[in-house]
């Protein structure tokens, strides 16, 4: 087959909607009245077109393969038996103009909720490529056939060029996508923001978009989100879920952010959830909420790591790279005797820097800051302030200690709006 040597140009949607559809005779079949993609792609090709009969028909989905030329009208080519081609959509594919125009989109490049006015492709080689999604004001006046008119006001009246807002396709997902496939896709990308960005557009989106997003993430990343999400959010997105799955999101959750969210909720839905979370897990979170939580022990996470005074250093980062993956901390190393008493604290760097052979008593500050289980806040932040430390252990009156408060957890006590 030849190879066919147009040039590269650039359509857009809203120039192509709508356009006449005739075959090789000349003959009307209808309208453009939309373009399929498969939207996995990083820069989907189109596939086919769909066209729609000026007569009370179906509409028709024509590959785009078959389309002879697109200057001013399209030419459908039809097969070899002389019949047209068609056939119907599978659902991995997208209608283009019914599920992006107008809509809301995620840019995962900016990390913010957009919508779209309208879409560009990139016509090379006889195939047709989306490429970019115009989120500017431009778009909605090329969609309403006034860009020029606006263009010559502006330079004439301002001597102002409105200039295109594009996002490139490979840093969008789609919002509006029910099914299954098109929510891994969203899983794979959205994966990939920081869990605070992703907090922040779940935060913007309407509850059903909202609950649709969240749902589609893997567990850790639902869970790293959720830890970043408004608290009355995080209630919202949980009892929209089974119980099965917000126990697997929650035990992925610090303790502290757990026991917060599970407080939050009605007893019954946390009960309930309660039931399904690992037994360990659900220990350990149960008894953060028997704490009051505007205090130490409502703010302190129980999985922190503590060792006996005899362990040596190698073996303490060892034990530290073994169970990491478990601990909400590991900026310190605790050091208790056989009864959880507090002996003294370990920074992970010194553990670093020291011989592996040298046991941990000869390594450890005896003067730990530490607080009471029912120490407030406000008194709390007074003791990071004055120490510089970025975790401070909670102990009862018998010097046992029960957990370790995170300064980021002590930020979402006292400032809120800093803290999430």
């Amino acid at each position: 087959m030849a190879v066919n040597q147009e040039s590269q140009v650039f359509l857009f949607l809203s120039q192509i909607l709508g356009k006449k559809i005739v075959d090789t005779a000349g003959r009307p079949l209808g309208v453009l009245a939309d373009l399929v993609v498969n939207p996995a792609e990083s820069y989907p090709l189109v596939t086919d077109i769909l066209v729609s009969s000026r007569r009370n028909a179906p509409p028709l989905v024509i590959p785009w393969e078959r389309v002879a030329d697109c200057n001013g009208r399209f030419t459908v080519r039809p097969e070899a038996g002389g019949a047209l081609p068609g056939r119907v959509l599978a659902e991995n594919e997208l209608l283009l103009r019914d599920a992006l125009l107008d809509k809301q989109i995620v840019d995962t490049d900016g990390a913010k909720v957009r919508r779209v006015n309208d879409l560009q492709f990139l016509k090379a080689h006889r195939c047709l490529y989306l490429v970019h999604v115009d989120v500017g004001f431009r778009g909605l006046m090329r969609r309403a056939g006034l860009v020029k008119v606006m263009d010559v006001f502006l330079r004439w009246f301002f001597d102002y060029t409105l200039t295109d807002q594009w996002i490139s396709w490979k840093f969008v997902q789609p919002l509006s996508t029910p099914d299954l496939l098109r929510l891994s896709i969203t899983q794979a990308r959205l994966s990939q923001l920081h869990p605070a960005d992703l907090a922040d557009i779940i935060e913007d989106l309407d509850i059903h978009k909202r609950t649709a997003v969240f749902q589609s993430l893997d567990v850790e990343t639902a869970a790293e989100t959720l830890e970043e999400t408004d608290p009355k959010i995080q209630v919202r997105l949980i009892e929209d879920m089974m119980p099965e799955k917000s126990a697997d999101i929650i035990e992925e959750m610090s303790l502290s952010e757990a026991a917060d969210l599970l407080g939050d909720l009605p007893k019954e839905k946390a009960d309930g959830i309660l039931k399904e979370m690992e037994q360990e897990v659900a220990e350990d979170v149960k008894e953060l909420l028997t704490h009051p939580e505007e205090t130490a022990g409502g703010l302190m996470t129980t999985a922190f790591p503590k060792a006996l005074p005899e362990m040596s250093a190698g073996e303490a980062l060892d034990y530290l790279r073994r169970e990491a993956e478990e601990m909400d901390t590991i900026h310190y190393l605790y050091v208790t005797d056989a009864e959880d008493c507090l002996l003294g604290v370990i920074s992970l760097r010194e553990i670093l820097m020291a011989d592996p052979a040298v046991a941990l008593k000869d390594l450890m500050d005896e003067r730990v800051v530490a607080v009471g289980l029912d120490e407030e806040p406000d008194e709390i932040a007074e003791q990071f302030a004055k120490y510089g430390v970025t975790a401070i252990p909670v102990v009862d009156d018998d010097d046992r200690i029960e957990g370790v408060i995170l300064f980021k957890n002590l930020l979402e006590a006292v400032a809120p709006h800093l803290g999430k």
